[in-house]
């Protein structure tokens, strides 16, 4: 296959959000796409991303995914991939999430970072990181897959804005000084019942590396991390399925707690 045009871009992530308003996954996207063209895959995102916000809808942060080096050896790539956060799909501590709004659900226990400070430096550190969070927070990742049954390789989750769907974000907020998030501890319950468990240094090395990495992209691009900006930091633990009426609970030690509350029929 040869260079992918505009159309075919736009006809793509037509098709994801067709998925999603109409609740029926579709086939993979790597099928239309050259095999492994990450660049044809974040074209398809953001051609998503231009949509949501002429929508109306509001970006508030980033996600990084793919962190583990297991996940990244399934897929067959060597770095993470980023996804865009939105503001209506910020979900509120133990609030309920109603059937539909995400497809295929799966939860991850994370580190998210509230960044105070724009990170437009070019090729930002962790120092730099560092000094821009605010605070940090235990979070849950909804993740949801509009693509059939989770078939998916690189490009396919990339193209899928990262397979967001949703995120939680629980307290209390805590200032870096002297959290040490390589050696966080996580557990993730269904009701009492661990699911999940996981430590910050599972995210590449510490889950610091993961934002300096995020930060470097969004300049790359030229979306650079904004004051006021979200960081989900990826997985420190296996992701887990859900169903209706679970109750997910992520504690992550010097952090505290967090809830994920699914409705009947989510």
């Amino acid at each position: 296959m040869g260079a992918v045009s505009r159309e075919q871009i736009e006809a793509l992530a037509e098709r994801l959000r067709r998925a999603e308003e109409t609740g029926a996954p579709c086939g993979p996207i790597r099928e239309h796409l050259p095999e492994g063209d990450v660049e044809a895959a974040y074209a398809v995102q953001r051609a998503n991303t231009e949509f949501w916000t002429k929508q109306g809808r509001r970006l508030v942060g980033r996600k990084i995914g793919l962190t583990a080096k297991a996940v990244q050896r399934q897929l067959g790539v060597d770095q993470p991939d980023f996804g865009m956060l939105l503001a209506d799909r910020t979900v509120g501590d133990g609030e309920e999430i109603y059937p539909g709004l995400v497809m295929q659900p799966r939860v991850e226990a994370e580190i998210a970072l509230i960044i105070e400070r724009d990170l437009t430096a070019e090729r930002p550190t962790v120092a730099d990181v560092i000094r821009a969070t605010a605070f940090a927070v235990p979070a849950i990742e909804v993740v949801s897959s509009r693509i059939a049954d989770w078939d998916i390789r690189i490009v396919d989750t990339i193209a899928d804005n990262a397979s967001f769907g949703l995120y939680v974000l629980g307290g209390p907020p805590r200032s870096l000084d002297g959290l040490d998030l390589r050696l966080c501890g996580m557990v993730m319950e269904r009701r009492g019942e661990p699911i999940s468990l996981g430590v910050g240094a599972a995210c590449l090395g510490n889950p610091l590396n993961a934002a300096a990495w995020l930060a470097r992209k969004m300049v790359e691009v030229g979306m650079p991390l904004q004051a006021g900006d979200v960081i989900m930091t990826g997985a420190l633990g296996p992701m887990a399925p859900v169903d209706g009426g679970d109750v997910i609970e992520a504690r992550i030690s010097g952090l505290g707690s967090v809830r994920a509350v699914f409705a009947e029929g989510a």
